[in-house]
């Protein structure tokens, strides 16, 4: 595979990068357990507890996904646009994964969002 070339990311976007990338992996699993493992249990098994605990917990942690992603958005000068997108990655199934692999490579090339 071939070397990426990668522009010096200053320490603070490095940081708010590492953040963000934990939280999109984390609200990215939440996600998929609400829909693939509690949603399923509420309609096809009448079992609504594990919905209430973790669309609760996906609830919350949405919450600190945004933050953390707007506060990498300012660090890194993002477009609006590109902001909004980012944002609203984790409300889709699978689409904080896709949104954190490319925000990732663009920031670590020096690119805006």
């Amino acid at each position: 595979m071939a070397a990426e070339t990668t522009a010096q990311v200053p320490p603070k976007v490095a940081g708010a990068l590492t953040r963000y990338r934990v939280m999109a992996y984390v609200v990215g699993v939440m996600l998929l357990l609400l829909v693939a493992v509690a949603m399923p249990l509420k309609y096809l098994a009448d079992t609504p507890g594990p919905v209430a605990v973790i669309g609760t917990a996906h609830g919350f942690l949405y919450a600190v996904y945004l933050l953390v992603a707007f506060d990498l958005a300012l660090r890194a000068r993002w477009t609006a646009l590109g902001t909004v997108l980012v944002l609203l990655a984790g409300t889709i199934p699978f689409f904080s994964f896709v949104a954190e692999r490319k925000v990732t490579r663009t920031t670590r090339a020096g690119q805006r969002v």
